[in-house]
């Protein structure tokens, strides 16, 4: 058979990671990214883009473990390179406390992250309202910055970028051989999932740059994560709410709570505020599916629904989405040469 055309249906950092992943694993492919949002437009832009995962209920742990050690050191390699500066990417440490010692004391992540320790006792000081503290370093990606660098690495592997709104899968039957679904919250009204729901995110990015270390409340809810230029403060998870404007009281109330963990925050210029639908479910659909209608089948992959997650596993869960668009090809390419026969 010809090249096999493969589409990539969304462009954050799930569709554009999985996108690289396919071209540098199918380099017979031709693969083409649709989406009606590029960078700076899309729910990744407005993510911190911290390695810290969150978990998934309904996925096994060692999977998880899995996806976030390939991300961490894929990440890792680019932030010890030339290019760390230009992909927004960059090692940052600090602390995440608790008002009460959480049950798991060691997380299935501790062993990836660096230097993992508990904290000391001179260091919870910086905490009075803590009781309990983990001191490790980790990863960060200034999200629009890695999204142009994926998005420029996908250019110089010859991936298309294409500006067009997918509202049924099957319209692009006639033209592609595999369709990978990364459409994120999209994935409700593309496919009627309705495992699928927002969890809005409201932050703000400040320009504080004494801020070194990031801080994290154990609960997730409150957090300070300095990027290269800017300080991200947060945040919000608000199920279900599909709101896309930002909240004056909600605004206050993160940047009380983040003054409450760093007082000199107050000193803070420049606030904007940013808010994102996290597309969320109890487990991220990754899985291959086969569509048919009146005879006709059309062979997709899913790669959808990472919630506050997919910084920390977005490369692990492209790195399997691409072997599975490598299995539909190879079963294409099976059924092609039998015809023949």
């Amino acid at each position: 058979m010809a090249a096999p055309k493969v589409a990539v249906v969304g462009a954050g950092v799930i569709g554009l990671s999985t996108a690289l992943c396919i071209a540098e694993t199918c380099p017979g492919c031709s693969v083409t990214v649709l989406s009606d949002q590029f960078s700076p437009n899309t729910t990744s832009d407005v993510a911190a883009g911290m390695l810290i995962p969150h978990t998934y209920p309904g996925t096994p742990i060692h999977v998880q473990k899995q996806w976030f050690k390939e991300t961490f050191s894929y990440l890792f390699a680019i932030s010890n390179s030339a290019e760390a500066s230009e992909a927004g990417i960059h090692l940052v440490s600090g602390w995440q406390v608790f008002k009460n010692t959480p049950k798991e004391e060691l997380p299935f992540w501790s062993d990836v992250v660096l230097g993992f320790r508990p904290m000391s006792e001179a260091e919870l000081q910086k905490f009075p309202r803590h009781q309990f503290g983990q001191a490790f370093t980790t990863l960060k990606c200034d999200c629009p910055p890695y999204l142009l660098w994926l998005e420029k690495r996908l250019k110089a592997t010859g991936v298309q970028m294409s500006t067009r709104k997918v509202t049924d899968l099957w319209e692009l039957n006639s033209e592609y051989h595999v369709v990978v679904n990364c459409a994120g919250i999209g994935a409700c009204q593309l496919v009627g999932d309705e495992k699928i729901f927002p969890v809005r995110g409201q932050v703000l990015k400040v320009h504080a740059p004494w801020v070194k270390n990031f801080i994290r409340d154990g609960d997730g809810l409150t957090y300070i994560y300095p990027g290269v230029h800017r300080v991200t403060l947060g945040g919000t998870r608000e199920k279900e709410n599909w709101s896309l404007s930002p909240d004056p009281g909600t605004t206050k109330d993160i940047f009380d709570r983040c003054c409450s963990l760093e007082p000199s925050l107050r000193g803070a210029q420049d606030i904007k505020v940013k808010v994102g639908l996290r597309p969320s479910r109890q487990c991220v659909r990754l899985q291959k599916e086969v569509l048919s209608q009146g005879g006709v089948k059309l062979l997709v992959v899913h790669n959808y629904g990472h919630g506050a997650g997919g910084f920390s596993v977005h490369r692990g869960t492209a790195k399997e989405a691409a072997r599975l668009v490598g299995e539909c090809i190879a079963d294409l390419q099976g059924s092609s040469s039998r015809a023949k026969l």
